[in-house]
């Protein structure tokens, strides 16, 4: 029987960086959606991991960034999504979760080997951590509906190699913790 995590990529973000124009589009709809995957992992006590870029801030934490996102003009996309008490919480500094981040530590102890991963941005993030939990030999799941882009047909295509070249599960949210 496998061990799920619910990770959360980068959605503690003020959208004040390059290419937020492009990205906000994709994200109002991805909201509702992790937003509802976090009530089912939270009621079935799937271990959530919010794994969150630091934006360069070398001396924040999590709770600086929450702060930060919470304060600025996008606080609405941030709000419903933001981690509970029993969330876990990860930085790093470039586009996978396991670059340089103690995650791969924190999950193998764990126990875990099947990783659900939502948010942004599909095509950066998303497929570069798949990618790297893929040669860590996790089971990697995909709800399309539940991850952000900056360029739709660069997010497709991201989603099918995710699919056919590292054995992604991509399927919609509803399919998942059900």
């Amino acid at each position: 029987m496998s061990k799920p995590a619910l990770i959360v990529i980068d959605m503690i973000n003020t959208y004040d960086h390059e290419d937020a124009e492009l990205l906000l589009p994709a994200v109002e709809p991805v909201v509702p959606v992790i937003t509802d995957l976090l009530r089912r992992a939270r009621e079935q006590k799937v271990t959530v991991i919010y794994v969150n870029d630091n934006f360069g801030e070398w001396r924040s934490h999590h709770g600086e960034l929450l702060d930060r996102a919470l304060a600025g003009p996008h606080a609405r996309l941030v709000e419903p999504v933001k981690p509970d008490a029993d969330s876990l919480f990860v930085l790093k500094a470039r586009h996978s979760i396991f670059y340089e981040t103690p995650l791969q530590y924190l999950l193998q102890q764990q126990g875990f080997d099947q990783l659900i991963l939502c948010g942004q941005v599909t095509e950066q993030c998303v497929l570069y951590s798949a990618l790297d939990a893929h040669i860590r030999h996790f089971d990697v799941i995909v709800p399309k509906d539940a991850v952000a882009h900056i360029h739709e047909d660069l997010a497709r295509a991201a989603l099918r190699m995710m699919e056919r070249n590292m054995g992604a599960r991509v399927c919609e949210s509803h399919e998942i913790l059900t």
